[in-house]
């Protein structure tokens, strides 16, 4: 019985070492594609004008940052949601300390715990909307994704 469930366990640790390994293949495969496209457009870039080089540099920059822009929005919406899911808890506990504290004062003075001050400031971030809405149109499907949800 041991030796089966050890030998279990070793299959199971084999079968997710080789998945990983698998995994980690196909990310080192997709890393050397995109470095041949890099070495590539690097090449073509060194044979145009100076001036041609500057814009395209430009260019690059530019997607680097809206791509860049692009993670910090999902990052900035995913810390939105915690945020409220933490407010809602804290409102939970918050009416529990209540009820607690309510059932406190059936108990006689001198059982009664001291009483806790409980003060709690979650500051929000005022925005202003104008009632309009700028986007790229690769940002749509995530738009109407959020305004679904």
């Amino acid at each position: 019985p041991v030796l089966r469930l050890l030998e279990a366990q070793l299959q199971d640790q084999r079968r997710e070492h080789e998945e990983e390994m698998e995994a980690l293949k196909n990310q080192v495969d997709l890393m050397q594609e995109e470095l041949e496209k890099q070495q590539q457009a690097f090449l073509q870039t060194l044979q145009l004008s100076p001036e041609v080089q500057v814009e395209f540099g430009l260019q690059q920059e530019i997607t680097r940052l809206t791509n860049e822009n692009l993670d910090l929005k999902e990052l900035l919406e995913k810390l939105e949601k915690n945020e409220k899911k933490l407010k809602k808890q804290l409102k939970i506990y918050m009416k529990k300390v209540q009820d607690f504290e309510a059932s406190q004062t059936m108990v006689p003075v001198e059982r009664r715990p001291h009483k806790w001050n409980m003060q709690v400031a979650v500051q929000r971030k005022e925005k202003d909307f104008q009632g309009m809405l700028e986007y790229y149109k690769e940002d749509e499907p995530l738009l109407i994704r959020n305004l679904i949800t």
